[in-house]
């Protein structure tokens, strides 16, 4: 008999060790997973972030009366901003689903195989809301811009989803 007492001594010790090592192993996977999904929303508000203030970068840095122009070529929507009275600027448009930043005369055709891939957005809106202020709005929200050139007081805005 003693050693059927020992034996379901052993048979619950292996028992309760077992169950550690599966709690142990959930525990592990579910942390894996938790931490996976953390590291994915923070990339893409980052992604959010560095698209929206590119977008507003852009615009403060050529902030001169006149320097922004949106039409249309080729069936694409084009942002333009003038850099300076060089005649040469930046032309931002959406290209197979990747926004685009071509440098160069603003006379010329567009050349996508030129130009520099700024993000991925299947949206790019450009519109003028009032005098001095211009609204782009992506995939990862919207940008108001509010030109200073002939304003005292300007401002940028920026609304992402949330």
């Amino acid at each position: 008999m003693k050693r059927d007492s020992g034996s379901a001594v052993g048979f619950y010790t292996m028992g309760v060790a077992c169950l550690f090592l599966a709690v142990f192993f959930l525990t592990v996977v579910f942390g894996a997973q938790t931490y996976r999904k953390i590291v994915a929303g923070q990339t893409g508000n980052n992604e959010t972030r560095a698209l929206l203030s590119y977008l507003t970068t852009c615009l403060k840095s050529n902030d001169t009366e006149g320097a922004v122009r949106i039409y249309e070529e080729e069936g694409r929507l084009v942002l333009s901003i003038a850099d300076g009275g060089s005649g040469y600027g930046l032309r931002l448009y959406r290209y197979e689903g990747s926004l685009l930043e071509d440098y160069g005369k603003l006379e010329s055709a567009l050349n996508p195989s030129a130009a520099q891939v700024i993000g991925e957005t299947e949206v790019f809106l450009a519109e003028e809301v009032d005098e001095h202020t211009y609204a782009v709005t992506t995939d990862e929200g919207r940008v108001v811009f509010h030109s200073r050139c002939g304003d005292a007081m300007g401002s940028t805005e920026a609304v992402g989803d949330e």
